[in-house]
């Protein structure tokens, strides 16, 4: 699995080679980011709320659907996916209690 990210002019291109993804789990990519891109540009509060709640959602439910948890549902009674949202929601706590910003520069 690749994925790539360009910028030309304004438009951003994000590809992701979905080979080895299931329909749903691409349905749920788009969804993802197309809900990233309307949280960002929303002027309104309700859709900005509710929109960043719902973005969280997509996320958790892509955690839940990774191939690493499928992999191990049979082999296993370790609850991957409920332990990797509650360190993920650890840390974003953390992040939010300490008022942390994170910037990527590429």
């Amino acid at each position: 699995m690749s994925a790539q990210t360009s910028v030309k002019e304004r438009l951003i291109r994000i590809e992701i080679d979905g080979s080895e993804l299931t329909d749903n789990q691409v349905r749920l990519i788009r969804s993802l980011n197309t809900m990233l891109a309307q949280v960002m540009l929303t002027e309104n509060e309700q859709e900005y709320f509710e929109g960043s709640a719902e973005f969280m959602r997509m996320c958790a439910a892509l955690i839940k659907q990774a191939h690493f948890t499928e992999n191990l549902k049979d082999a296993s009674n370790i609850p991957y996916a409920q332990q990797a949202l509650e360190y993920s929601m650890d840390i974003l706590q953390d992040y939010v209690t300490a008022s942390k910003v994170i910037t990527y520069d590429n």
